[in-house]
């Protein structure tokens, strides 16, 4: 599983941020998908081929939606993560949704009838699968936006091939109204994705981070800026209840930092290249061994 997988799927493991997603994605930010009705569900689902062997398909985010206040009940909610425009897409999130709805018929029960010894099947109630897909690419996902746009359908059979959309949700091309809609740190992402987008230099919102160790991860790997997992991985500090205004004035004062530091051993290796300085010494004022120094100087 890639770097970007595991961030995302750590990220919308929590059930506020997948709420947030899909109320403001779909419902204007109104409160219909509840995070305590979310359940974590089984990403994988198995099915048979024709040669009988059996194999998987793997979600990126499941969930079980069992709403308590009866507003809205899902069987499951999907999300998918896309970097880059995938044209089979529709033919993938048809396999994911035809393998929950068979799912759902597995839930059937069948019992016998002692007096009788005749089986009778009890039907388990059916309800819908819903998939959204989040795409962060830099051009605009134009197509596929339907299966109709996959494969090649002629006129005449148009009246009897089912289309089947796609949910996407254009996050860099989002309006600044509809990041608005959304509560949670997601907010957060999708405000910085349609800033870069509109060329302008990006002002981080006065909002605070709900899951920072998370959030931080996946904006890295989205972004392709390590400065974010770096300073993560670096600072054992307490990172609750922190802004991006906060997290990117210490980035740069981390990279402020490394930059003073690499000017000092670059001085310590120029003065050893010249005789000035013996590399015992300069080791010990670089805080090292002198065979990490011996490394740093080779390197450098």
């Amino acid at each position: 599983m890639g770097e970007k997988d595991i961030s995302q799927k750590n990220f919308e493991s929590y059930n506020d941020v997948v709420a947030d997603i899909v109320n403001g994605s779909l419902f204007d930010g109104e409160d219909y998908i509840k995070e305590e009705s979310l359940i974590d569900a089984q990403p994988f689902s198995q099915y048979k081929a024709d040669d009988g062997t059996l194999h998987e398909l793997e979600r990126d985010v499941a969930k079980y939606c069992v709403d308590t206040n009866c507003n809205i009940r899902l069987a499951m909610i999907g999300v998918e993560n896309q970097i880059a425009i995938d044209f089979d897409m529709p033919l993938r999130v048809m396999g994911y949704d035809g393998i929950s709805y068979r799912d759902e018929i597995n839930l059937d029960k069948i019992v016998v009838d002692k007096s009788t010894g005749q089986k009778r099947r009890i039907r388990h109630k059916r309800y819908p699968v819903l998939t959204l897909i989040l795409y962060f690419g830099e051009n605009p996902w134009k197509k596929p936006l339907c299966l109709y746009d996959v494969i090649d359908v002629p006129d005449k059979l148009k009246p009897y091939i089912n289309d089947f959309k796609l949910n996407i949700i254009d996050v860099p091309r989002l309006t600044p109204e509809q990041v608005k809609r959304y509560k949670g740190d997601f907010q957060i992402i999708a405000d910085y994705f349609v800033q870069r987008n509109s060329g302008k230099e990006y002002v981080p919102p006065d909002k605070p981070i709900q899951h920072v160790d998370s959030m931080l991860k996946l904006m890295s790997v989205l972004t392709r800026d390590k400065r974010y997992s770096d300073w993560l991985n670096e600072d054992s500090a307490t990172k609750e209840e922190m802004n991006m205004c906060e997290v990117l004035d210490k980035i740069v004062a981390r990279g402020e930092a490394r930059g003073e530091i690499r000017g000092t051993q670059k001085t310590l290796v120029n003065l050893v290249k010249k005789n000035l300085l013996s590399i015992r010494d300069a080791a010990l004022e670089a805080g090292m061994s002198e065979e990490a120094f011996k490394k740093l100087a080779k390197a450098m």
